[in-house]
């Protein structure tokens, strides 16, 4: 093992995070893994996704499925449901695809070696790299952001991303010990995290100093090199919160394809990355009743990874008990059942806006 792994490792064994999917590295040490499902799950949830946000989300999911095969049972909809509010939601859809392949293909067991999971849906050369490395002891070169940002310095090397991902993926596979590659793979993350940060990395502190050359040149924050990223286009739309007399709200839910696909939410018109969608209450994709008016209740602004988009709100109240529009497919959902469904955080917003209370908890 040479001096890089070994420092890193002592590092680790000293400084790991504690996060619920992981065994703690004196365990590791002796040959303890981790199961399987837990690394997976964490990995597709930690995609675009903060740690501190991931936490609850993964605690929920084993409540809900212990393990795969429950999971596998388990509907859509339900996995959407619990999905809600992390978004970048075809990894849930694509979770769900896995487990399925992997209860009706494999037993429930995961395949153990880089090799076979990237054939999983859902699981690309990153997950696929963690998981063998992690769950199964394999010599796999795991790179995520955090580990192209260390490699990046330790190697001074400007040649911009993505086109250095396989110059890191090569250091890693170098750099990567034949004993405890899951460990390494996990120190590096953590150290990109805790010490090697984007801004003001604490390089006294860090355990590869030594071995760092932006760190000997003083250019540790001019690492990774980046292209200019295009300025995110807004685009407009308008969303419409028709509430009736008993306090239930209309929901529809989106197509199976697309932007936000198969979650719930308010009927909103045709918005979408490229276009906007028509504005103003004329635009409400149903009639009410006569003697309702769709009332304005502000705007409300919500980031995609490519786009703005601006909603305008809308809100029509008391709508009768038989009050239907056949043309959307939709459903009533009651105020204690709304908090449950598989709302995206723009619907979320956009209740919000109509309903301030809509998402409190009750007294």
């Amino acid at each position: 093992m040479d001096s890089v792994s070994q420092n890193l490792l002592d590092w680790y064994d000293r400084h790991a995070r504690s996060l619920p999917w992981r065994v703690p590295p004196d365990q590791s040490a002796k040959g303890v893994r981790p199961d399987p499902y837990h690394v997976w799950l964490s990995e597709v949830m930690l995609q675009q996704t903060t740690v501190a946000a991931v936490k609850s989300y993964f605690e929920k999911f084993l409540r809900l499925w212990p393990c795969l095969t429950d999971l596998a049972t388990a509907s859509e909809e339900d996995v959407m449901k619990a999905w809600a509010g992390l978004g970048y939601y075809s990894r849930a859809r694509n979770l769900k695809a896995c487990a399925d392949t992997v209860a009706a293909g494999y037993g429930g067991h995961f395949p153990t070696t880089q090799a076979d999971l990237i054939k999983l849906p859902g699981i690309g050369d990153y997950t696929s790299a963690a998981i063998a490395a992690i769950a199964f002891g394999e010599k796999a070169a795991v790179v995520d952001g955090n580990i192209e940002r260390v490699i990046t310095r330790l190697l001074a090397d400007a040649t911009p991303l993505p086109a250095a991902k396989e110059i890191c993926r090569t250091e890693m596979s170098r750099i990567t010990p034949d004993d405890r590659p899951g460990d390494f793979a996990q120190a590096m993350m953590d150290l990109g995290a805790t010490i090697c940060t984007p801004k003001r990395p604490a390089c006294a502190l860090c355990p590869l100093n030594e071995h760092c050359s932006a760190y000997r040149l003083g250019t540790m924050e001019q690492f990774p090199v980046k292209l200019a990223k295009k300025a995110k286009p807004l685009r407009k739309g308008a969303a419409f919160v028709a509430i009736r007399e008993d306090g239930a709200v209309l929901l529809t839910k989106r197509a199976d394809k697309g932007l936000l696909a198969g979650m719930s939410g308010v009927p909103t018109t045709a918005w979408t990355a490229s276009e906007d969608g028509a504005t103003g209450a004329e635009a409400a994709p149903f009639r009410v009743p006569s003697g309702v008016r769709w009332t304005g209740c502000g705007t409300i602004r919500h980031t995609f990874t490519h786009f703005h988009l601006e909603l305008e709100i809308y809100r029509a109240a008391d709508l009768p008990m038989g009050f239907c529009t056949p043309a959307l497919d939709g459903w009533w959902s009651s105020a204690t059942a709304l908090p449950e469904e598989a709302l995206p955080t723009v619907m979320k917003k956009s209740l919000s806006a109509a309903i301030p209370n809509a998402f409190k908890p009750k007294a």
